[in-house]
């Protein structure tokens, strides 16, 4: 049986049935996925029953995995393989962080909007989000189509926007919430990097926003100047009419394009509630100025 495809809205995330993750995919199926995924940007595969392995061999049908930045962090011991980005609110000893824990520190940032790993070199293409346990009260997740959100902009705005670049640094999006104890090895690590303000999606041709709470500044703009224009645009590009709201249930998988879409966690009570939601993440071909053949001098 083909895979079953249910559009949350006509053109922005949709449910996919008829197929079991677990199992290794159809030759027909996995075209099918990547043209939904094309469309929709993000998909919903509900009552997956996964292993860590599986999650990993699905993922990579996509592309090359990447590496969680918690590998730069020597003094706190990973409690997932270093394939998975651990987004759960739980110590190595898989019971609830505390209430000061670096970790939850750190993590608070996924609240704000972001796409995943804007502030590499090479960023992320998809991310895969499993959930293996989930709160009973809150923790959704929020998803807005940056295709739409551009699509919707005044034609001057386009023109202004052309061929800008934006400085993404995991730095920033943690300074917004005031979170500045990173270690040595995490900055050497993690050095700001150039990514387009606007992007083309290959596979459909539609143009795109590219946004995160990474940004930090515009090449070629004064600095408040630049951090305004990236407010004004995240502000714009999360407007109800762009976001669609995830609902979690226990052994849901989403998958989302990073290239086209911003996410963020909502509040739930992580102090009481456990949540294991474990990502793998897919890097993109390149990094985004590369792929525009853009070239950005050193300011």
């Amino acid at each position: 049986m083909a895979i079953t495809v249910v559009p949350v809205t006509p053109t922005f995330a949709a449910e996919i049935g008829d197929v079991d993750l677990s199992q290794p995919i159809h030759p027909v199926d996995l075209p099918a996925i990547k043209d939904a995924f094309s469309k929709y940007s993000v998909l919903i595969f509900p009552d997956q029953h996964l292993s860590q392995d599986q999650h990993l061999e699905f993922a990579q049908a996509f592309g090359p995995l990447e590496t969680t930045i918690g590998v730069y962090r020597k003094d706190t011991p990973l409690r997932l393989r270093q394939e998975f980005a651990d987004v759960s609110n739980l110590a190595p000893n898989n019971e609830v962080w505390g209430k000061n824990s670096r970790t939850r520190m750190f993590q608070l940032a996924n609240r704000i909007w972001h796409t995943d790993s804007s502030f590499k070199r090479l960023p992320a293409f998809a991310s895969l989000l499993y959930a293996r346990s989930i709160a009973p009260v809150g923790g959704h997740t929020e998803f807005a189509d940056e295709r739409a959100a551009y699509d919707a902009l005044p034609d001057e705005t386009k023109r202004r926007l052309e061929k800008l670049v934006a400085e993404h640094s995991i730095f920033n999006s943690r300074a917004r919430l005031g979170y500045t104890e990173f270690s040595d090895d995490e900055r050497a690590g993690l050095p700001p990097v150039p990514q387009v303000l606007v992007r083309t999606i290959p596979e459909n041709g539609r143009k795109s926003l590219y946004l995160a709470s990474h940004a930090g500044r515009i090449f070629g703009m004064g600095e408040q100047e630049g951090r305004a224009l990236i407010d004004e645009l995240i502000a714009h590009a999360t407007q109800r009419q762009f976001v669609y709201t995830h609902r979690w249930r226990l052994n849901d998988l989403v998958m989302w394009d990073n290239r086209c879409t911003m996410h963020r966690g909502t509040d739930f009570d992580d102090l009481r509630w456990k949540r294991d939601v474990q990502r793998a993440t897919v890097s993109d071909v390149a990094n985004t100025c590369e792929q525009a053949g853009i070239t950005v001098e050193a300011a």
